[in-house]
């Protein structure tokens, strides 16, 4: 072997060495960027979560100071609840630094391009599926029933819908059946758990084509509640009032937009062929005590929308649920 050959071949091994000395640089530099990257990426993902946590959380507190200031102005004259209330004006898009810039502490360049939006809705402008349902006594004498008028009701709301009326009988049987059980039993059971919001009633058996159509007329509440004739829909009304037929229900509606209804004497009045038997104390109102708060966050291409209930009682108001749903 000639000296030549030799060099040849270590100047080759050293190229091949010096080659993967500065591949293993590259890729470790590759993964350190990338890690880097990362790392920027997951902060700035947890930056936008809290401040979209704590932008929700001040619009739920908004709502409920609106509700509050409503509650006082109530009290102080006498006022029903409706639509031409300041808490049933929709928030149309605004971006977020709008509602700073009376605030000499905030500068609009510091904050992040967020847009905020919702709605407050009247639930008790909707009839409460658990309402069907009637429970006397309490402790161990409790006893959960059907409730006849409020079957009664909904089998109208049914036929308004052109739904089938089973879907109702059999819903009605195991919101009964359920109801019993968590009377009786405390322990799991094959029967469906009671709902606590509107989208849980297919656990009842309640159709998709069911759930859509009603959305607008029925609601799920933790308690009895009366329907509010200043807000209801015209199938609610005219579903919860015998005799009042739909076209009837449409005028009514236009009537109390520019007079609502000061009290439940005030409807009955005003109401075709409503009667103090049919419009009554136990099954109608024209105030309310919950509310459902529609929030909307949009983050540059992110958008996150929360729903909550909120419950007034007087002057205090008390939030019984929050939850993400799915943006549209």
């Amino acid at each position: 072997m000639t000296r030549s050959g030799a060099g040849g071949r270590q100047q080759g091994a050293a190229l091949l060495l010096a080659m993967l000395t500065v591949a293993l640089v590259a890729t470790l530099a590759s993964a350190a960027l990338w890690q880097q990257w990362r790392s920027a990426e997951v902060e700035a993902a947890e930056r936008q979560r809290l401040q979209a946590s704590w932008i929700l959380v001040g619009a739920l507190d908004w709502a409920r100071l609106i509700l509050r200031e409503d509650a006082r102005s109530n009290q102080n004259t006498g006022a029903a609840d409706h639509l031409g209330e300041p808490w049933a004006t929709p928030l149309e898009e605004a971006r977020l630094s709008s509602f700073l810039a009376a605030d000499k502490n905030n500068s609009a360049e510091e904050l992040m391009p967020a847009f905020l939006s919702g709605e407050m809705i009247d639930q008790q402008s909707r009839l409460n599926f658990r309402n069907l349902i009637r429970i006397t006594g309490t402790g161990p004498q409790a006893k959960a029933e059907l409730s006849a008028p409020d079957v009664a009701t909904f089998t109208r709301l049914y036929a308004l819908l052109d739904l089938p009326p089973a879907e109702l009988t059999a819903a009605a049987a195991n919101l009964l059946r359920t109801t019993e059980r968590a009377l009786d039993d405390p322990e799991p059971s094959s029967s469906p758990l009671v709902p606590k919001r509107y989208a849980q009633l297919g656990w009842l058996g309640l159709s998709r084509a069911s759930l859509a159509a009603l959305e607008k007329h029925v609601t799920v509440l933790p308690e009895r509640s009366r329907l509010n004739l200043n807000t209801a829909s015209a199938e609610a009304l005219s579903a919860s009032v015998p005799g009042l037929d739909l076209a009837m229900a449409q005028q009514v509606l236009t009537s109390r937009a520019s007079n609502p209804f000061t009290k439940l004497e005030d409807a009955v009045a005003r109401i075709p062929g409503a009667t103090a038997e049919t419009v009554t104390v136990a099954n109608h109102d024209v105030r309310s005590r919950f509310f459902e708060a529609r929030v909307r966050l949009r983050l540059d291409d992110t958008l996150i929308e929360e729903h909550s209930l909120i419950q007034r009682n007087g002057l205090t108001t008390l939030v019984l649920w929050r939850e993400r749903v799915a943006a549209p």
